[in-house]
C-alpha cells in the first residue's frame, strides 16, 4: 500500500498543497472549518502524521519588491540585507537575494532556489503575500505589516512624532510633510506620528501642508515636484518632515538651489539615517533606524518563531539632530 502524501490530500480536497500543509501542522492563517476538513480527510485517507517532522531551515529567500530596487531605496534595504546576511553566515545558512514584483512568478523562485523560508523586505502587494503563504513555508515581514504574518518594524510612528516634536520645540509652526503612498505601512505610520505631534502641541493640521510625492519609482523627480509645490504656497512652510532621508536630501537640495537658507528659512528632517545624511551640506537631521538589526532580527524570527500566533516586533528608533534643523531644544 502506497504512502498517502500531502499532495494526495490536496488533490482529494481541492485545496492547495500549502493550505493542506498548514492544516496538518495546525498553523495559523486558516479558518477552523478548513483546518478540520484537512485533518478529517487525512485521517480517513490513512495519512501518517509522523511525516510532519519539522524540517530545518537551510535556505532563506530575501525578497525585495522591484519598486524598492532603486537608488533612493538602496541605502536602507542594502543595510537590512547586510544584517540578514551576517545572521545567516553565523548560523551557516544560505541567503538568496531575489527582486520580486507583481509580474514575476514569485512562488516559482522557491523551487528554483530551493528555499525553506521567506524574508520579505518592504512593501508587497497582498496577492504576492497570499501566494507565498500558500506554499506553507515560514515567512517574516521586515519594514512591513500584515495581519496574520509575523513582522519586525522600526517604530515608524514614534520616530516621526520625535522628528515633528523637535521641529515644534525649535519654534517651527508651519511644518509640512512629504510622504508617499499610504498603502506602504511604514509611510502611513510615519504620517500618523507627524499628525499626533501636531495634535499634542494643539496645532491644527493643515491638509495643504501634507503632500504625497508621486510613486516611489519616479525617484527624485517626484520628491522635487512635491517640495516645489510647498515652496510655491502663498504661506510657505518653515519646516519639512520627509518620509525618508533620500527624499529629504532631494528636498534640501531643491531649497538651496531656489535660494532658501537651511535651517534659517526652512528646516528639513528625514528618517532612517542613511550614510549620506551625516555628510550632506548641511548635515541632515534624521531618525536613526538600526537597519542591520532589522534584517538580523527577521532571520531570528524565522529560525525561532515567537509562538503559534504571529507577532509584530517593534524596534526602537533615535532622534539625531544635525544642522539641517534648529538645534536649540
Amino acid at each position: 500500500m502506497s504512502t498517502v502524501t500531502i499532495r494526495d490530500i490536496a488533490k482529494a480536497s481541492g485545496l492547495s498543497i500549502g493550505t493542506v500543509s498548514r492544516g496538518l501542522r495546525n498553523q495559523t492563517g486558516l479558518s477552523d472549518d478548513t483546518r478540520q476538513i484537512v485533518r478529517e480527510l487525512a485521517l480517513r485517507m490513512g495519512y501518517d502524521f509522523g511525516q510532519l517532522r519539522t524540517h530545518k531551515i537551510r535556505r532563506i529567500g530575501f525578497l525585495l519588491h522591484s519598486q524598492h530596487n532603486t537608488l533612493p531605496s538602496s541605502p536602507f534595504f542594502s543595510s537590512v540585507l547586510h544584517g540578514a546576511e551576517q545572521m545567516c553566515r553565523r548560523d551557516g545558512l544560505t541567503l538568496s537575494f531575489i527582486v520580486a514584483g507583481p509580474a514575476e512568478p514569485v512562488v516559482d523562485q522557491r523551487r528554483v532556489h530551493q528555499l525553506d523560508a521567506f524574508l520579505c523586505a518592504g512593501y508587497f502587494e497582498p496577492e504576492i503575500l497570499d501566494a507565498l503563504r500558500q506554499t506553507g513555508k515560514p515567512m517574516v515581514l521586515v519594514d512591513m505589516h500584515r495581519r496574520g504574518i509575523t513582522s519586525v518594524n522600526p517604530d515608524h510612528q514614534r520616530g516621526s512624532f520625535l522628528a515633528t516634536s523637535h521641529l515644534l520645540r525649535s519654534g517651527r509652526r508651519r511644518i509640512a510633510l512629504i510622504s508617499g503612498s499610504p498603502a506602504h505601512y511604514s509611510l502611513e505610520q510615519r504620517a500618523r506620528g507627524y499628525r499626533r505631534a501636531l495634535f499634542e502641541a494643539q496645532i491644527q493640521a493643515d491638509p495643504d501642508l501634507e503632500v504625497i510625492a508621486p510613486q516611489l519609482g519616479d525617484g527624485d523627480a517626484g520628491v522635487a515636484a512635491a517640495m516645489r509645490s510647498l515652496l510655491g504656497m502663498k504661506k510657505r512652510p518653515d519646516a519639512v518632515v520627509c518620509f525618508n532621508d533620500s527624499a529629504a536630501l532631494v528636498a534640501m537640495q531643491l531649497c538651496l538651489s531656489e535660494g532658501f537658507r537651511i535651517p534659517q528659512d526652512i528646516a528639513v528632517i528625514g528618517f532612517d539615517d542613511i550614510t549620506g545624511a551625516s555628510v550632506a551640506h548641511p548635515p541632515l537631521s534624521t531618525v536613526r533606524v538600526d537597519k542591520e538589526a532589522l534584517g538580523a532580527r527577521g532571520v531570528e524570527l524565522l529560525l525561532h518563531p515567537p509562538g503559534q500566533e504571529p507577532q509584530e516586533l517593534i524596534m526602537p528608533v533615535d532622534l539625531i539632530v544635525r544642522d539641517s534643523t534648529s538645534s536649540n531644544d
